[in-house]
């Protein structure tokens, strides 16, 4: 399974502990330092739709409002904490946060 977040994400810390603490293999993807491939953003993208993009971020904050409508990918492209934490893929299981839903999905 992959973990793709940052690690100075409260939530992306929680959803590691709990997927481990259930005994899951976890492999973190640091987005700063590995950035998403264009092909990566396309297909988060025609999974989640604009829900990728987190709004309420300090990055898209502090954005300027003519960055601000820029195409999902290349908002993603330019300033890869802009995606919402943590994309947890495992195979063909791909999920987008880790609200209660999500939590009993992986965690049983």
């Amino acid at each position: 399974m992959i973990l793709y977040g940052i690690p100075t994400c409260d939530t992306c810390r929680k959803a590691r502990a709990a997927l481990e603490a259930e005994g899951r293999e976890v492999v973190f993807r640091d987005l700063r330092a590995e950035p998403l491939s264009d092909g990566e953003i396309a297909a988060l993208l025609a999974r989640f739709g604009d829900a990728l993009i987190n709004r309420r971020s300090t990055t898209w904050r502090n954005l300027s409002e003519a960055e601000r409508t820029a195409a999902p990918e290349a908002l993603l492209a330019g300033h890869p904490t802009l995606m919402k934490r943590p994309v947890l893929a495992d195979g063909e299981k791909v999920t987008l946060g880790w609200d209660a839903a999500t939590r009993a999905g992986w965690t049983g």
